[in-house]
């Protein structure tokens, strides 16, 4: 038996980014080299990536989504966003965290893949 209590109010659904870290515009730019196949805008932009968060120590914790469950590539693309994170200079480490909450939806797109993608 699990206590799958509700959040508590006024948590974050989504957890904040190290925006501050000397190394955040590197590791974003890192993750703007990852595309989803099937959709010509990176996993960034498309709002896949929900937390980058960057210690102390420069070990990365990234937290992403997919655009569905049932993506082909669900498998493969935690380690890609990795792969890319991984060789930015100066980080020690990179962890993955695949996510389902909150469900991704076309809101979360920045304005320049809803632009690319015909939503603008």
């Amino acid at each position: 038996m699990t206590d799958a209590s509700p959040p508590i109010e006024g948590t974050p659904l989504i957890a904040p980014s190290s925006t501050d870290h000397p190394l955040y515009d590197q590791v974003v730019e890192a993750c703007r080299t990852v595309y989803d196949p099937e959709i010509p805008v990176n996993i960034y932009d498309l709002g896949l990536v929900y937390t980058l968060e960057i210690n102390d120590e420069n070990e990365v914790k990234a937290i992403m989504t997919l655009t569905a469950p049932g993506c082909p590539v669900a498998g493969e693309m935690p380690g890609w966003l990795s792969d890319a994170i991984g060789p930015v200079a100066g980080v020690k480490s990179v962890e993955v965290e695949l996510t389902w909450e909150p469900a991704w939806g076309m809101d979360m797109m920045s304005d320049e893949a809803r632009l690319e993608l015909g939503f603008m």
